[in-house]
């Protein structure tokens, strides 16, 4: 009898075990001196959060253009894709957060007084990386975004490469082609900007120039994964800093699947991107 009964709760602890899920909190925000206000941000906790006391690697999921903390919630699906990954051992359980950058076109970048790169390295990091039990090392922090969050992906991992052990930049910007692509992109904002500090942006943030310019040393320190679609519009300036990436030797992964500038593509590229973030988290 005795025995029965442990084995009928043996099953339901693993019932209740493999029902759990995790949780989002879409509408969370914290104060930042650097941008002068309150600024949005979204957290993934894995299932397991509320029930141990250990820490957690982190994922810093961009969104792209027009969206906000909750485009990975409400249209990428975050949770459910997640928590199946983390169910069926495909991905370790990790935090994800997903800061909001809807700023129209100035984004994840530092811009005249838009000082976003700023704010997410001085402030959004500490922040939630005290604020949730996260394992605040490079070996356990990786980075990841769609269209202008992979621009983000790209500009944040090759400028801080110290900070992330993988960099996943989907359907990426990879910031302006050509020095007159970024002076009719400044132009629609509401900044005003010398021909010299034109110059200097455009080489701080197109990702080929910087492939040239970071020691290569430091670009191999991360684990790569770009993945842009064959339809996608943004599928030339991907193509260049793969071509860019193998003439410098620099180990990644380079997928080009039949698909365009879409969500569907996107919730189709993020088990691939949590089990690739997952490998460089065991690989230490």
């Amino acid at each position: 009898m005795k025995n029965n009964i442990l084995f009928v709760l043996a099953i339901l602890c693993m019932a209740m075990s493999y029902g759990q899920s995790g949780k989002v909190y879409d509408n969370l925000s914290m104060t930042s001196k650097v941008l002068k206000g309150e600024r949005r941000y979204a957290v993934y906790l894995p299932p397991d959060y509320e029930s141990s006391e250990r820490s957690y690697p982190v994922l810093y999921l961009l969104h792209g253009a027009g969206d906000d903390q909750t485009g990975w919630v409400q249209f990428g699906e975050v949770l459910r894709i997640t928590d199946t990954a983390i169910k069926n051992g495909t991905a370790t359980p990790m935090i994800i957060i997903m800061p909001d950058a809807n700023t129209g076109r100035r984004g994840y970048f530092n811009v005249g007084d838009w000082k976003y790169e700023d704010f997410f390295f001085e402030e959004l990091m500490p922040h939630v990386e005290r604020k949730y039990r996260i394992k605040g090392e490079k070996r356990y922090r990786a980075i990841a975004g769609l269209s202008m969050g992979g621009g983000g992906s790209f500009m944040y991992a090759l400028h801080r490469s110290d900070l992330f052990s993988s960099a996943c930049p989907l359907s990426a910007y990879i910031g302006p082609l050509t020095l007159q692509d970024l002076k009719v992109r400044m132009e629609r904002t509401d900044q005003k900007f010398s021909e010299e500090d034109l110059k200097k942006w455009f080489q701080e943030h197109n990702a080929l120039n910087l492939i040239e310019s970071v020691p290569a040393k430091d670009i191999k320190s991360v684990r790569w994964y770009i993945d842009c679609g064959d339809d996608d519009f943004l599928y030339e300036g991907n193509s260049l800093v793969h071509i860019a990436m193998a003439k410098k030797g620099i180990s990644h992964e380079y997928r080009v699947r039949n698909g365009r500038h879409s969500w569907t593509y996107w919730r189709e590229s993020l088990p691939t991107v949590l089990g690739f973030v997952s490998d460089a988290f065991h690989q230490y």
